[in-house]
């Protein structure tokens, strides 16, 4: 800490906040739903009601760790230069530092300020936010390709000035456009999400003049890229939170942690303006050692292995690596904005290309090359793995997709047999690039870099946590069926078409959906079978001492265990159908007693000729007791905020406004309706009803049904042939019991042109 300038300083600050990171870390498993702790790692506002059920210990976890990395990210942008006297480097050096040293304070500001913006609702901050980043922007592109003049090509700074003041001109151009309100002028601005790939190639281009650089370390120009990694795997656009029933919002908690993580930029930016003002390097920089040509035929094979299931996927029609299966690239897909990135490099190793890869490291040989190719390689086989062991293929319907749509139409059209093929399976890409990560390493060994006496103690720590978090268990896990999986929603809709569930997959989405027989979310589906079955030997044999201490030990009643043991065992799947088939015959008698009840009502008989008149057949129910009409109108006002339900709650039943009729009734009887439409108005008739009130109504349309979308129910139209206008609605109402004591309901509408909007009350029982 001494050996910077404001070392003690940003150490006591770092300190400070891991403190109130732990403090907050002990009241989270206190309580699980406080959610005090996300709030203060990831600065998100927007989800309070996130975390009711409680934060799983997993993500506390987490959140304790990424809290460190943000202290640690405190005291490297604020201790300052290396102490000692200034290194004079000319006016260009001093006025990058300064304004790496502006936009690093603009970031905090900007980070530290979220909850204050929020609370006084001044967004307007992030517009001038963005509009002063960017000016700050062009200033370091600027001075950057002055600066680098003597160590980088002529084309590097080129292609980095380029695209540096493209970023900046898109920053300021969105930021203004933002404060302006011109959302469409900020989606243009956005370059058809092109934008997300600017960024980072500028930003690679500077890493990549800083690692030829002898002013920074190595260990800037690492945090660099991991920072840009971060960078591009955090979404271009909003992320939707919602999720259904108990379903986990993995997505948006996933990308609220990468922005936490992204804290690592503003590392990379001070220690870039910190190492600027250090000592100069003494002599030229060693060439980087190359390590001896060895054994040519092995290095032949390394280079081959990747293009072998390369041609047998290119001779049957498929370029692509992976395709549209398995778990991370439905994620990448469907969850984040680099779809396109994700393809490229889909095709690239579909197609053969870690070939090249493994060929330019057996030709330059050097330790950051082997080593750089060597982990890409395992990388993409940790990928295919992963892929292969979450891909649940179709087998005999068409094949749909969510999310961005980036392979061709009609590539994965189902075969002669229906089932579809997607290549070959990523687990031989895995294999060879596997192979040919571990030749490289063997043929070409490479010395250990010396290990600093903090980084042996940093490693050990970290291995002794991660064993404290191994299970204790010897037996697998095994897969497990997600609440995604069981309860199909993409982006608020459900897909029509998918991957079917298996009968066993089906069983545990019950179980885990259920409120009787309690899984673990992380129990796998083998384990959630296993104690199924042993649940249904207890039902089947129905002992009593079993069933007492099922109930005493598990909590569970034998009798509530048949309606979700149903598809798994025989003796509950008997006894599920035997009830259904019970009630269907209950719910036939009823429908056939309605039916008795409405063919036993007297039929109407009017006293004048109507127009047409429609006794309905069917016995007819409503959801909630109204039926009503919908017809457009100039005022186009929400039927939820109109006052008509509350007029005719206040009627008792019927009420209306201009292009709306509203007819209430009880929800829980069948209504025997009949309605008939005059040409002139009908004498009233009130013997036999127990109310009778007459309404005017407005029909914009000449379209007066009335019905009960929910229900299903429709009356016919009660307009004169379509005739748009003034109606009067006369509506007769009576409760009624039929011969077995069924109690039912008889409406009678008469519509007939007529002005007036005055409702009128013939009788009221």
């Amino acid at each position: 800490m001494r050996r910077y300038r404001f070392g003690m300083i940003a150490a006591l600050i770092a300190l400070g906040f891991l403190a109130l990171v732990v403090v907050l870390f002990a009241f989270t498993l206190a309580d699980p739903g406080n959610a005090l702790l996300w709030k203060v790692v990831t600065r998100d506002t927007f989800t309070d009601d996130l975390f009711d059920s409680g934060i799983p210990w997993g993500l506390t976890l987490a959140l304790v760790l990424i809290g460190a990395l943000q202290a640690w990210a405190l005291w490297q942008v604020l201790r300052g230069r290396a102490r000692g006297e200034l290194t004079e480097r000319g006016r260009k050096v001093g006025l990058l530092r300064l304004a790496l040293y502006l936009s690093v304070g603009t970031s905090v500001v900007d980070i530290a300020g979220v909850p204050l913006i929020v609370a006084w609702e001044a967004y307007w901050f992030w517009s001038a936010s963005a509009i002063v980043s960017g000016l700050l922007h062009l200033a370091v592109v600027w001075l950057f390709f002055l600066v680098l003049r003597e160590t980088a090509s002529l084309g590097l700074r080129l292609f980095s000035l380029v695209t540096g003041v493209l970023v900046g001109a898109l920053t300021i151009g969105q930021g203004l456009a933002e404060a302006l309100s011109l959302d469409s002028v900020a989606q243009i601005l956005t370059l058809g999400g092109m934008f997300g790939y600017i960024w980072p190639a500028w930003a690679v281009s500077i890493l990549i003049a800083q690692g030829r650089d002898p002013r920074w370390s190595a260990a800037t120009v690492r945090i660099g890229v991991v920072a840009q990694v971060v960078s591009v795997l955090q979404p271009g656009g909003s992320v939707s939170i919602i999720s259904f029933g108990s379903e986990f919002p993995f997505v948006m908690v996933i990308y609220s942690l990468l922005s936490a993580v992204g804290v690592l930029g503003l590392v990379w930016e001070a220690r870039t303006a910190h190492e600027l003002a250090g000592p100069l390097p003494r002599g030229p920089a060693p060439a980087p050692k190359r390590s001896p040509a060895r054994l040519l035929p092995l290095a032949v094979v390394a280079i081959v292995l990747p293009l072998i299931p390369a041609a047998v996927n290119l001779a049957q029609g498929r370029y692509h690596w992976i395709g549209p299966r398995g778990a991370i690239e439905q994620f990448v897909r469907e969850d984040s904005g680099q779809a396109l990135t994700w393809l490229g490099v889909d095709v690239f190793v579909g197609a053969g290309g870690p070939a090249l890869l493994i060929l330019f490291a057996v030709l330059r040989r050097t330790r950051r090359a082997l080593q750089v190719t060597s982990v890409l390689l395992a990388a993409a086989a940790a990928v295919g793995l992963v892929s292969a062991l979450t891909t649940m293929t179709p087998a005999s319907e068409e094949f749909r997709y969510e999310g961005t749509q980036i392979y061709p139409e009609g590539m994965f059209a189902p075969g002669p047999g229906g089932e579809i093929f997607f290549g070959i399976s990523p687990l031989f890409y895995s294999a060879a690039l596997l192979c040919s990560a571990l030749i490289l390493r063997w043929l070409y060994p490479v010395a250990p870099a010396p290990r600093a006496r903090r980084h042996v103690l940093l490693a050990g720590l970290a291995a002794v946590v991660a064993l404290g978090f191994v299970p204790a268990a010897d037996q697998a896990r095994g897969p497990v069926t997600t609440a995604e999986e069981c309860n199909p929603y993409r982006g608020g809709r459900v897909l029509q078409e998918g991957p079917e569930l298996t009968r066993d997959q089906r069983v545990v989405c019950s179980l885990r959906q259920g409120n009787v027989i309690k899984v673990g979310a992380a129990t796998s589906d083998a384990g959630v079978l296993t104690y199924a079955r042993r649940l249904c030997d207890i039902y089947t044999r129905n002992d009593p001492q079993e069933v007492a201490r099922l109930k005493a030990v598990d909590g569970l009643q034998r009798d509530h265990l048949a309606y979700p043991l149903a598809e798994i065992c025989p003796s509950a799947n008997t006894v599920v159908k035997a009830a259904a088939a019970e009630q269907d015959r209950e719910i036939q008698e009823w429908e056939a007693a309605a039916q008795r009840m409405c063919d036993a009502t007297p039929t109407h008989r009017p006293l004048i000729k109507p127009a047409h008149a429609t006794r309905m057949r069917e016995p007819q129910m409503t959801d909630y007791g109204v039926v009503e009409t919908y017809e457009p109108t100039e005022a186009d006002q929400d039927p939820a905020e109109d006052g008509l339900l509350e007029k005719a709650q206040d009627d008792g039943l019927v009420a209306s406004l201009p292009g709306r009729l509203m007819v209430m009734t009880d929800p829980d009887f069948d209504i025997c309706v009949t309605v008939e439409t005059y040409t002139r108005r009908p004498p009233v008739e009130t013997k036999g009803w127990d109310r009778v009130a007459e309404v005017g109504y407005e029909s914009p349309t000449g379209d007066i049904v009335l019905r009960d979308d929910l229900s299903g129910t429709e009356f016919p139209d009660l307009s004169l042939n379509g005739r748009a206008g003034h109606y009067r609605i006369r509506v007769h109402y009576d409760w009624f019991k039929g011969k077995d004591d069924q109690e039912g309901q008889r409406l009678l509408i008469m519509a007939y042109p007529g002005k007036g909007k005055k409702p009128i009350t013939h009788r009221e029982r």
